[in-house]
């Protein structure tokens, strides 16, 4: 190993820990996602495993080799190290911008499992590319193995983590390099139920929106909290330019959430007038009013038998 690479080296595994928040001031409280946070975790290391890791790699020939398929993840035992947090060196190389290293690792580790190795948070190394802006790691790490349909632990594959962060130069990668595994990814929900589509909407990524249609999302896909298009979603965010956008690439404008409210009825309450004339002129008449609630009454019966069978209830004495 040269002494520049022994220096990289150190300069990887002696990294504070760092935090990577792509939460986006945007985001409305009516749609809620989960909190993602990365963590490098090379703090989590204790003393004597940060000094083996250190060696470990010392001693590790990081020179690019040929590989012959099928080789076994055995064969290169610094594939089985790991921090607490479960990163690889592959993850903490990429998290800390070591790319010279990261490249030689890819080369070395082409069609193994070792490149789909999952953290703690269940981030792959091609999580952490995108999440980092590395689209050129995004495309050797595809290029290589790296399976574009593992889910983080809030259900995120890394093209959703692109349409969250509107990081196009990965956007394009991960469309273009897999398109075979396209069509299923542009369809899966994360765990709060919003896919690929919802959350350029719900961030205000008017061109990966508009990309994402091209390539054959579904405008009007239901997001599976109660029902949502991208339309409402548009009108829940007050998003006049998006709003524009997907009625002319052809919402559905009387598409209707689980609890029977079209895009035109959220606009109700709200401040912009421009979005409510643009829509009650294209909405269904039948569906310009507000759905009577007849979970109102129901909730009001049940309540008032309550109040009738507990009247006898006395309070510092009185009834």
């Amino acid at each position: 190993m040269t002494d520049e690479l022994r220096m990289d080296v150190h300069r990887v595994y002696n990294c504070n820990q760092m935090d990577y928040d792509i939460n986006h001031p945007k985001l409305d409280k009516m749609l809620p996602c989960n909190e993602d946070r990365f963590d490098s975790g090379v703090d989590s290391l204790k003393d004597e495993e940060y000094k083996s890791i250190v060696e470990h790699m010392e001693s590790m020939n990081m020179a690019a080799t040929e590989r012959t398929t099928g080789k076994d993840i055995d064969d290169e035992p610094w594939k089985k190290e790991a921090t607490e947090d479960g990163d690889t060196f592959l993850h903490l190389a990429i998290i800390h911008e070591a790319t010279e290293e990261t490249i030689q690792m890819i080369h070395q580790s082409h069609g193994d499992l070792f490149l789909n190795i999952q953290n703690n948070q269940r981030q792959t190394a091609l999580h952490l590319a995108v999440i980092m802006e590395q689209p050129q790691l995004v495309e050797r790490l595809l290029k290589a193995g790296c399976d574009p349909r593992l889910v983080d632990d809030s259900g995120n594959t890394a093209l959703h983590i692109a349409c969250k962060k509107g990081s196009l130069s990965c956007f394009g990668v991960l469309t273009q390099v897999c398109p075979i595994h396209l069509s299923s990814i542009l369809a899966a929900p994360n765990y709060s139920g919003h896919n690929c589509l919802h959350l350029a909407c719900i961030y205000g990524f008017l061109s990966l929106v508009e990309s994402l249609l091209s390539l054959g999302a579904d405008i009007n896909a239901q997001e599976q909290c109660n029902g949502r298009t991208a339309l409402h979603l548009a009108v829940d965010l007050q998003n006049p330019e998006l709003v524009r956008l997907l009625v002319t690439k052809g919402a559905n404008i009387n598409s209707l959430t689980y609890g029977g409210y079209s895009p035109y009825h959220l606009t109700f309450g709200r401040q912009n007038v421009e979005i409510q004339q643009q829509l009650y002129a294209l909405t269904a008449q039948e569906l310009r009013d507000l759905p009577e609630s007849e979970s109102e009454d129901s909730d009001w019966e049940v309540q008032s038998e309550d109040d009738q069978m507990y009247d006898d209830i006395r309070v510092v004495g009185h009834k």
